[in-house]
C-alpha cells in the first residue's frame, strides 16, 4: 500500500485526547471517570443564544461572507472596545474556531521553513498546526519553579535567528494558567520591535483573569500595531465550544487580505454558529459574571486541594482554568494511562493530560500533568481524593 505523507507521520498526537480510548474502556467497565484532561466547560451556554438557535427564521441556511457576518463583526467591535481595543469591523476575520484563526495566522505570516518561537509548556495543538503549515518551532522554557513566568529577554534573544519570523504567546496561558504582566508584555514588545517579528497572541481566555487588574491585550501595545495578530474564540467565554466560531484580529491590512484568500478557499464560517455567537455578545453580562465567580471559586478550591496532597505542587494560576501540576511519580504519562487501565477508587478514576506533550523538550514535563478545573466543586473534591489515593497505590506497586 502507498505510504502516508511525511506531514501526516510528523503530526503529533494530542496529549489531551490520546488517552480517550482508555477512558472509554474504563467507562465500559463501569468506572466513573473525572475528566480533568480537557477544557470543556460544564457551565450552560447563555439561554438567549440557545433561544436564537431554536427560533431561526430562515428558508435557506446559506453561505455567509467569507469574513463572517457583518452584524457579528460589528458587535465584536463593541465587545473589544470594553478591553481598550479599538477596531473596525473590517479588522476582524470570523473563523471556524480559534484553531482555524491560528492556522490562518501561520499560513499568512510565515513561509515553510520559517521559525516560530513559542513559550513552553504551550498548547499542544500549536505544534500540530506548525507541522500543517510547514514551519519550525523553537521553544523558550518557562519553569514551574518560577510559576511559569515569561522567560527572560536573553532566552528569547538566544532563540532568534535570521529564520525567525514570529513569537507566539497564549495569555492567559493554556496549559499553565499564567497571566503575563504589563512588564512582561512590554518586554515582548521590545523584542518584537527590535527584530521586526510578528507577535501572534492567543487571547481566548481574556474573560478569566483573577488578579483584579484590567486585562492588557497585545493589540494595545504601542509601537507594534502592525506586528500583532490576535487569535480569539467564543468557545470558552460562552461555553460554546461546539459552535466552532473564532476570530482573527489585526490592524495589519496585508495580513487580513492574505487571510481572506485562505478564508475564501474554505468558503465561510458556520452560519448557525455565527448566529449563536452574535446573540451571546450583548445582554449576557450577568451570565459572564456568574461564570467568572464560579471558575474563580473552583480555582481556589482545586489548587488549594492539590497542594495539600503530599508531593504534589501547583502554582496558583491567575487566569484561564488550567494548571500544570508536578506529581510525585516516575512518569506522568504512564501514571495517567495506569489510572484509566488499572485503577479505581470507590468506582472512580481520574483522566489527566500528560504535560510532556506541551513541551518541545518532552523530558521537562515527564513528571507533570495539565489539569482543567472545569468540573463542579463537588466533583473536584472527589477527583482530588481519587488522585491522592492513585498516587499512593501507583508508587506502592
Amino acid at each position: 500500500m502507498p505510504n502516508i505523507s511525511l506531514r501526516g507521520a510528523q503530526m503529533p498526537a494530542s496529549p489531551i485526547r490520546k488517552l480517550v480510548p482508555y477512558a472509554d474502556a474504563a467507562k465500559k467497565r463501569g468506572t466513573k471517570v473525572f475528566h480533568l484532561n480537557i477544557g470543556q466547560p460544564d457551565l450552560p451556554t447563555p439561554q438567549k443564544a440557545l433561544d436564537a438557535l431554536k427560533h431561526i427564521d430562515r428558508k435557506t441556511l446559506e453561505y455567509t461572507h467569507s469574513q463572517g457576518l457583518l452584524s457579528l463583526r460589528e458587535k465584536l467591535v463593541g465587545y473589544y472596545s470594553k478591553f481598550g481595543i479599538n477596531l473596525g469591523a473590517d479588522e476582524i476575520m470570523v473563523t471556524c474556531g480559534g484553531s482555524e484563526a491560528l492556522l490562518f495566522a501561520f499560513l499568512a505570516c510565515l513561509n515553510p521553513g520559517d521559525e516560530l518561537i513559542m513559550v513552553e509548556p504551550g498548547y499542544a495543538n500549536y505544534l500540530g498546526f506548525a507541522v500543517t503549515a510547514g514551519i519550525k518551532v523553537k521553544t523558550v522554557t518557562s519553569r514551574i519553579e518560577d510559576g511559569f513566568a515569561l522567560p527572560s529577554a536573553e532566552d528569547f534573544e538566544k532563540a532568534i535567528t535570521p529564520a525567525t519570523k514570529a513569537i507566539l504567546i497564549c495569555n492567559p496561558n493554556n496549559p499553565t494558567g499564567y497571566l503575563y504582566s504589563d512588564e512582561e508584555l512590554f518586554r515582548l514588545r521590545d523584542i518584537v520591535k527590535k527584530h521586526n517579528l510578528f507577535l501572534l497572541a492567543d487571547e481566548v481566555y481574556r474573560e478569566f483573569v483573577y488578579n483584579g487588574k484590567p486585562y492588557r491585550s497585545a493589540l494595545t501595545l504601542e509601537g507594534i500595531e502592525e506586528n500583532v495578530v490576535v487569535v480569539d474564540s467564543v468557545s470558552k467565554r460562552y461555553s460554546e465550544c461546539g459552535v466552532r466560531v473564532g476570530m482573527l484580529v489585526t490592524h495589519n491590512k496585508e495580513v487580513l487580505s492574505t487571510v481572506m484568500k485562505f478564508a475564501q478557499s474554505r468558503l465561510c464560517p458556520p452560519l448557525l454558529g455565527q448566529i449563536i455567537a452574535e446573540e451571546s455578545i450583548e445582554g449576557t453580562e450577568d451570565y459572564s459574571k456568574e461564570c467568572f465567580d464560579e471558575y474563580k471559586a473552583r480555582r481556589d478550591f482545586f489548587i488549594d486541594g492539590l497542594n495539600k496532597i503530599p508531593g504534589v505542587f501547583s502554582p496558583k494560576p491567575e487566569g484561564a482554568f488550567y494548571t500544570v501540576v508536578s506529581l510525585p511519580v516516575d512518569d506522568a504519562e504512564n501514571f495517567c494511562k495506569w489510572c484509566l487501565t488499572d485503577f479505581s477508587y470507590d468506582g472512580c478514576t481520574v483522566m489527566m493530560a500528560p504535560a510532556a506533550g506541551f513541551y518541545g523538550d518532552r523530558t521537562i514535563g515527564q513528571r507533570q500533568v495539565r489539569m482543567a478545573y472545569v468540573l463542579c466543586i463537588e466533583d473536584l473534591a472527589k477527583a482530588l481524593n481519587v488522585l491522592e489515593e492513585a498516587i499512593k497505590v501507583y508508587n506502592a506497586r
